[in-house]
């Protein structure tokens, strides 16, 4: 029975526009054995998108309305589902598996949780990384663009802070991980950023450290320094959160890097371009660039633009400021949707699922 409640969990996830596909190896299933008892995987398997009272879903689970609810009030402690108060009444709705209850499994993850995720995306092959649009689009590093170019409030890390009202922080879950299994890098590990339109959204419990606007600009600027990507949600308004990613740890980036999934993240609206007269050919943008995109074949550095995801890390270490963004022709910029549900409803389309079999 326990093992039937988990292949109904999976597929309902795979049903998300996110996806969680299957493996012939059946490992998601031993991950969500993992992370979910059996009675939370029951509820879970029913639970929709849209919030809703823990009776409908007990009504949908077969199970006791009172037990229901205790149960998804733990969930909620777990960080498996979502909660929303309305009218002094609890409603609870379902998370996708990434960007979701994935991460924030932070406070459970060990040894076994980060061999069953590594395991899975082996055999899925990065998951879902290849739907479009993508989960991830990355942010350029404002240094890298001109003065005189036009950035959007969307595409400046910096404007995400300004516009939020708390901010927080936690480790980052894939470093974690990598760690978890012996492999990962030095990057620094607490520097997710965290974002709430509220104030005061970060208590003292859980896996967000509550900071300062202050502190996260500091945090952004630290990640900048030691060559790693900004990325978030690959849509245009509201924003929760701010990766700071290496292609070493990070899920999304490895999908580019280790699989060759171009569409992996959806690149910036920029790429590198470099000033012939001024480059001095030293070769430390090379190393800086995470996707292989730069080579100095000669004395002058030179840009693959189809492997340039536009993040402008090379710049900020250029000794002799060769290198800087520009922006990409209208025709090869896809159309960026306006919120996470314009993105739930196109990546749907893009899968062949219908979102409203969820909602």
């Amino acid at each position: 029975m326990s093992q039937d409640v988990y292949q109904r969990l999976a597929e309902r996830l795979d049903a998300i526009p996110n996806g969680f596909p299957a493996t012939e190896s059946g490992v998601e299933l031993r991950l969500l054995a993992k992370i979910f008892a059996p009675e939370e995987a029951l509820l879970a398997s029913v639970m929709r998108l849209s919030a809703e009272s823990a009776q409908a879903i007990a009504a949908r689970a077969g199970v006791d309305p009172d037990a229901a609810y205790q149960t998804l009030k733990g969930m909620v402690r777990k960080g498996l589902i979502l909660l929303k108060r309305s009218e002094g009444t609890l409603l609870f709705r379902l998370m996708p598996f990434a960007v979701g209850f994935y991460e924030e499994q932070l406070p459970r993850m060990d040894a076994e949780m980060a061999a069953l995720v590594e395991e899975y995306f082996q055999e899925a092959k990065g998951m879902s990384l290849s739907r479009q649009p993508s989960i991830h689009r990355v942010i350029p590093v404002e240094e890298a663009v001109p003065f005189d170019l036009e950035i959007f409030p969307h595409e400046r890390a910096t404007e995400l802070v300004e516009q939020a009202k708390s901010w927080g922080v936690r480790d980052c879950i894939c470093r974690v991980q990598q760690r978890l299994i012996g492999k990962g890098c030095d990057h620094p590990i607490e520097n997710c950023l965290i974002l709430a339109p509220v104030e005061n959204a970060f208590g003292a419990s859980g896996p967000t450290r509550a900071i300062s606007k202050e502190e996260a600009l500091q945090i952004l600027c630290e990640a900048e320094e030691a060559g790693l990507v900004h990325s978030t949600g690959n849509y245009r308004d509201q924003h929760y959160y701010i990766c700071n990613c290496c292609s070493c740890c990070c899920g999304v980036l490895r999908g580019l890097t280790e699989f060759d999934v171009p569409n992996a993240v959806a690149h910036s609206d920029f790429y590198a371009v470099v000033d012939a007269d001024v480059c001095i050919g030293c070769g430390d943008c090379v190393e800086r660039c995470q996707f292989g995109a730069l080579s100095v074949p000669g004395d002058v550095c030179v840009v693959a633009y189809t492997r340039c995801v536009g993040c402008g890390v090379c710049a900020v270490v250029c000794p002799a400021d060769a290198l800087s963004l520009l922006r990409r022709p209208e025709e090869d910029v896809e159309p960026l949707p306006a919120n996470l549900k314009e993105w739930m409803v196109q990546r749907a389309q893009a899968r062949g699922v219908s979102i409203f079999d969820i909602l």
